[in-house]
């Protein structure tokens, strides 16, 4: 059994807890911490006998791994001091505000041996994972143009630090966006040049964009688009993906937890369907445990995590610069030249 330390406890709510319990196989939950140590205690109540605590070193002789769920500004000291401490860590998205902090907790895990997986758990996610598959095994043929929309109300009260660029990192695209920057590059390879605008308008809560529109051009040719908004008072697409290629279009409807082919004069084909609510944190956790137990390598692991952030650092400083992104030499297999450079 894993023990398991949760640090940050703020968006711990009765539903995502009950969910551990699916892995209480590989997993023990040991240790709760929180500013708040109500809500510390509120795992607690949940798996009698939790250690709670306002103070992340008080639990690092008791566990062996960290979940890390803190504000964007938080996860590189917390983050480094648990690895520095001998444990591994799943740190929420994104690994930290700055490239410097992404390579520090890269390079501190590697020297320390110990698994650093970044929480992008919509690679988790079953639908996710079948569209990928279905790419792979070229259903729809080669892909063109695929396309990820996120439509949500997302409003954080004042004063609260997802509202301000400081503590996010940036804005939507930064905070929310990456998940599905880090898919598209997993769904289509290396990227080669890429747009982004961003707008606070109709979501004037936020410092910075509340509404971003993502284009990128891949080597292989195909184009891929990211919408997301927190601004949503309404939506029809909800979150879907959809693919386009030669042979028809694969739709991954996650409203509806289906995954469906359309195609030229023929009805839609349901490729998979679950009415059961898709757990991607279990599959996510359970991930956590192999690539402790085995020493393997996360699916995604802290070194592709940074390509993926790269892609946005760049796009907002070409947007500033009214310019389109170069985005080559930010793809995948390039993160270790990147690592040389900034790093002896």
């Amino acid at each position: 059994m894993i023990k398991l330390g949760i640090i940050g406890c703020g968006n711990m709510t009765d539903s995502f807890l009950d969910r551990f319990h699916n892995v209480n196989d590989e997993i023990e939950i040991v240790a709760a911490v929180d500013i708040d140590l109500e809500r510390a205690k509120k795992v607690s109540e949940k798996f009698p006998g939790t250690i709670c605590s306002t103070n992340y070193s008080k639990i690092l002789d008791y566990i062996d791994a960290a979940l890390v769920v803190l504000p964007h500004h938080l996860h590189h000291e917390v983050a480094l001091n648990c690895i520095k401490a001998g444990k591994h860590v799943l740190l929420e998205k994104p690994m930290a505000i700055t490239e410097l902090q992404c390579i520090e907790l890269i390079k501190t895990a590697e020297r320390k041996q110990k698994i650093l997986m970044i929480g992008y758990v919509m690679r988790y996610h079953q639908l996710t994972l079948g569209f990928k598959d279905a790419l792979n095994k070229s259903t729809i043929g080669n892909v063109f143009q695929l396309s990820i929309w996120t439509e949500q109300y997302t409003k954080y009260p004042e004063g609260h630090w997802a509202n301000f660029a400081k503590t996010l990192g940036g804005g939507q695209l930064f905070s929310h966006g990456c998940h599905y920057i880090d898919l598209l590059m997993w769904f289509l390879g290396k990227p080669v040049t890429g747009t982004h605008f961003g707008t606070n308008f109709g979501t004037p809560w936020m410092e910075k964009e509340g509404t971003s529109n993502v284009s990128i051009k891949f080597e292989n040719g195909s184009i891929g688009y990211h919408f997301g908004t927190w601004g949503a008072r309404g939506t029809r697409l909800g979150y879907s993906f959809h693919a386009h290629g030669e042979k028809g279009m694969l739709e991954a409807n996650f409203g509806e937890n289906k995954l469906i082919l359309h195609q030229l004069d023929r009805k839609p084909k349901i490729l998979y369907s679950s009415s059961k609510s898709i757990k991607q944190t279990d599959n996510e956790l359970l991930h956590f445990a192999t690539c402790i137990k085995t020493g393997s390598l996360p699916d995604t692991d802290s070194r592709r995590s940074l390509q993926s952030l790269r892609v946005i650092w760049k796009l907002y400083e070409s947007e500033q610069k009214n310019l389109v992104a170069d985005l080559r030499g930010l793809g995948l297999n390039e993160v270790e030249k990147v690592l040389k450079l900034k790093i002896k």
